[in-house]
């Protein structure tokens, strides 16, 4: 039963906010998908046009029209930034969510640069353009499969961390190693050179700015060489299984909790997996 204080502060969700938020935020309505499809075509003409004012001659000659278009995204990426906080019922929390900071990075240059005169007195605003880039990172909200090598990346994050560590501690010992092999005067002046070769030589980059001379050199080299083929496999394979495994219990829909924005509640779900806010009656759109 609704009290005075949360209609009063919006709770629930209801009318055009609810409706608002349905379209944002979960993709299996038709409207979600059309509204995720557009975004992304949005997102991607716009870091085209970003990379494409970047070369001189083309910025000298469409500047008009490039500076015409970088508007218009950052107006469009503008209302869909206040669509989200107007939707959702906490919109601090989504401000400083990692999407919302990577929203707010993808149109705050523009602004800022109407603020920062170019004078040469102060660092030139054409850096904050660098920054339109983020815009990209945008997609990994609308795409499922991105979505999907987050949570395997994070899920993976301690077995990873594990592997790394044990890299770490081979180059180290190797890296020593053939500073005592080889010595100053083969180039491994110091053990963080060493180390850095060992690196270098382990993930089969191979710059060949420091080289081996001596023959227990080269076999210390080769015997790293191969074992480096192995080591560049695990992470993969880590990664691999726990997308497989997740695959195999994926959520069915996007649907979305209104307090915390955790999606992937099954279509019978009454309260979040996350947070256990009670959650609206759920209605999948026909395509």
């Amino acid at each position: 039963m609704r009290t005075t204080e949360d209609l009063s502060l919006g709770k629930p969700l209801q009318g055009w906010r609810l409706r608002l938020y349905t379209i944002i935020f979960e993709a299996d309505t038709r409207a979600g998908r059309l509204f995720d499809q557009w975004l992304i075509a949005i997102i991607l003409i716009s870091v085209a046009v970003v990379v494409i004012s970047s070369v001189q001659a083309v910025d000298v000659r469409y500047h008009g029209w490039l500076t015409a278009l970088e508007w218009l995204f950052t107006v469009a990426f503008t209302l869909e930034y206040l669509a989200r906080l107007a939707c959702v019922r906490h919109p601090m929390r989504y401000a400083l969510s990692f999407y919302g900071v990577i929203d707010l990075l993808a149109l705050l240059p523009t602004y800022v640069a109407l603020l920062v005169p170019e004078v040469h007195a102060l660092i030139d605003v054409r850096i904050l353009r660098l920054l339109r880039v983020f815009r990209v990172f945008k997609l990994a909200a609308y795409v499922s499969e991105y979505q999907s090598l987050g949570r395997a990346l994070a899920a993976s994050r301690r077995k990873i961390m594990v592997f790394l560590s044990a890299v770490l501690m081979i180059v180290l010992v190797m890296g020593t190693l053939m500073y005592v092999v080889e010595g100053p005067a083969n180039g491994f002046t110091s053990i963080p050179t060493a180390v850095y070769w060992a690196v270098t030589t382990m993930t089969t980059v191979g710059f060949g700015d420091i080289t081996p001379k001596t023959d227990l050199g080269r076999f210390i080299s080769s015997c790293m060489m191969l074992l480096g083929w192995g080591t560049l496999a695990v992470p993969t394979g880590i990664v691999t299984a726990e997308m497989t495994a997740r695959r195999a219990a994926e959520p069915p829909t996007t649907r979305t909790c209104h307090e915390c924005l955790t999606e992937g509640h099954l279509p019978e779900a009454r309260y979040c997996l996350h947070c256990g806010a009670h959650l609206p009656a759920y209605q999948r759109e026909n395509s």
